[in-house]
């Protein structure tokens, strides 16, 4: 199984390397499905819990949290938002992809929503996964995973060289 894992302590730190990967690995040609956070959105709120993301390969990009004003601790994701990612990722298919990358397996994918049925068919169909796991989900994601992914460093020349592994591996 191409199933990885990658993290970092670091605020915001996974989803820069995941995003920075995503384009220069569409840049070099390889065909890419999954989202990753879109950096160029400014979140609202100093601890960034608002975001897009962009659905690989060529958008759009979703706002996948909402407002629920500046006094609220509560969770800002959108369900509805989360559900159209997941919708636009699977329409675009599987067909000659390369990798398939997750910028954040949240909580809905810790109780088995979101996008865990997508990263199944694209692990059936031989497709490499990579997945930012923060702290808060990462025993959810070890029990999806079955204990086969593989952990990476937040370090995007890691990250490509384990993508280039699997690419030798097909």
């Amino acid at each position: 199984m191409k199933l990885a894992s990658v993290s970092s302590t670091q605020q915001g730190e996974t989803d820069r390397i995941l995003s920075e990967l995503a384009s220069d690995l569409r840049a070099a040609g390889t065909t890419l499905r999954g989202i990753v956070k879109e950096l160029s959105y400014t979140a609202a709120y100093e601890n960034g819990c608002d975001m897009s993301v962009r659905v690989l390969p060529d958008g759009p990009v979703i706002k996948i949290t909402q407002d629920l004003g500046e006094g609220s601790a509560a969770c800002r994701l959108n369900p509805v938002a989360l559900t159209d990612a997941v919708a636009q990722v699977e329409r675009s298919g599987f067909d000659d992809v390369d990798l398939f990358i997750l910028n954040k397996f949240g909580p809905e994918e810790a109780a088995g929503r979101g996008f865990c049925a997508v990263m199944a068919k694209a692990l059936e169909q031989n497709i490499p996964v990579l997945v930012g796991v923060g702290s808060a989900n990462a025993k959810s994601f070890q029990a999806f995973a079955g204990g086969l992914a593989e952990e990476l460093p937040a370090d995007a020349q890691v990250l490509k060289t384990w993508y280039g592994a699997t690419q030798q591996q097909a």
